[in-house]
């Protein structure tokens, strides 16, 4: 029997400092969101981040937060519930962090009678601390509890024209009727180390600007180029003109050495002083909203614009679970199911 599995970044339980500090232990010491040696890395994480950084972050969380919960969970619970009902395959839901756990969600599966699963990352471009971390603890957890499973992954659809048509239309109607003046396609920001440790070429990516532009074998796992792409399809999609939009990363920690640039902050201030009024921002790297669309763009970086001498920034909501999205994965879905049965 087949079902899917959708997975997202996941969330703290609640708002308390505890339930953060704990939400943040089991992100910040994964190996492929911060790839230092061990000893390293529990000395940073442990030793000083979750003695400084829950307080503020759950401080962060209180302001976003909706009375069913974390936006993310509830948005990704709508999100299952609606694809549930149009597709003839069960579809349960799991969180790489937190709960509902990747080994709860198989569990949800296993109890129905499933045995061949269709993982899927929610996540448009793939890397190292979002597809890659999924992928390797799915494929851990199916070993040692559910070895008669057997996977198959969603590939990154940064740029399916079902995915890039989606997106545009959510851009163009969020933004109907408003005089923005330029577009910002905000990602998030991963350390440039990231991005050579996913060459397999071992020789493309130079961080200059250009590779991402030119063929190799390494864009399959390169999340610059399929942020880059991901930008210039939704442009060409929306007949946007040169000049009038462009790529940015947020989110970076300065600790763990050069990150993606130019940086979404720095992008945003620098648009205000420079005289830009109404700015726009979409925020492609995430499918459903969260604290880092909410409230680090909605909120910190609308506030640095305005400060800045802008007068207002749009933010566009993430994809979530509209309906054309809603179609668009219950389709994916409904052919995967039916390719393997025919198979």
């Amino acid at each position: 029997m087949k079902g899917v599995l959708l997975v997202n970044l996941g969330s703290p339980d609640s708002t308390e400092t505890n339930d953060v500090r704990s939400y943040l232990d089991e992100f910040l010491m994964d190996e492929r969101v911060i790839d230092l040696p061990k000893w390293f890395r529990t000395f940073l994480v442990k030793g000083i981040i979750l003695n400084t950084r829950p307080k503020k972050s759950a401080k962060a969380y209180r302001k976003i937060w909706w009375e069913e919960g974390s936006p993310l969970i509830v948005l990704s619970e709508r999100l299952q519930e609606k694809i549930e009902k149009k597709v003839s395959t069960p579809v349960a839901l799991a969180m790489r962090y937190g709960n509902p756990s990747i080994h709860s969600g198989l569990e949800v599966l296993a109890k129905q009678g499933v045995t061949e699963v269709l993982l899927v990352p929610l996540y448009p471009q793939y890397a190292m601390a979002t597809t890659e971390t999924i992928l390797v603890l799915a494929e851990e957890i199916r070993k040692e509890h559910f070895p008669q499973m057997e996977f198959t992954s969603l590939p990154p659809f940064y740029d399916h024209p079902d995915y890039v048509r989606v997106l545009s239309n959510s851009i163009q109607e969020s933004l109907k009727g408003k005089n923005w003046e330029h577009l910002l396609f905000s990602y998030h920001g991963v350390p440039e180390r990231h991005i050579r440790k996913s060459d397999i070429t071992k020789s493309h990516c130079k961080m200059d600007g250009k590779c991402c532009f030119e063929d190799s074998p390494a864009h399959a796992y390169c999340y610059r180029h399929q942020c880059e792409m991901t930008t210039r399809n939704v442009a060409e999609y929306l007949e946007l003109k040169e000049g009038t939009y462009s790529t940015s990363f947020q989110s970076r920690v300065s600790i763990l050495g050069s990150w993606l640039k130019p940086y979404t902050d720095k992008t945003v201030e620098a648009f205000a002083k420079n005289g830009t009024q109404e700015l726009a921002i979409a925020t492609p790297a995430f499918v459903s909203d969260c604290l880092e669309t909410l409230e680090e763009i909605g909120m910190e970086a609308a506030e640095d614009f305005e400060d800045n001498g802008g007068k207002e920034l749009h933010v566009i909501p993430c994809i979530n679970d509209r309906e054309d999205w809603v179609n668009v994965l219950s389709r994916w879905i409904d052919e995967w199911a039916l390719k393997e049965a025919a198979e």
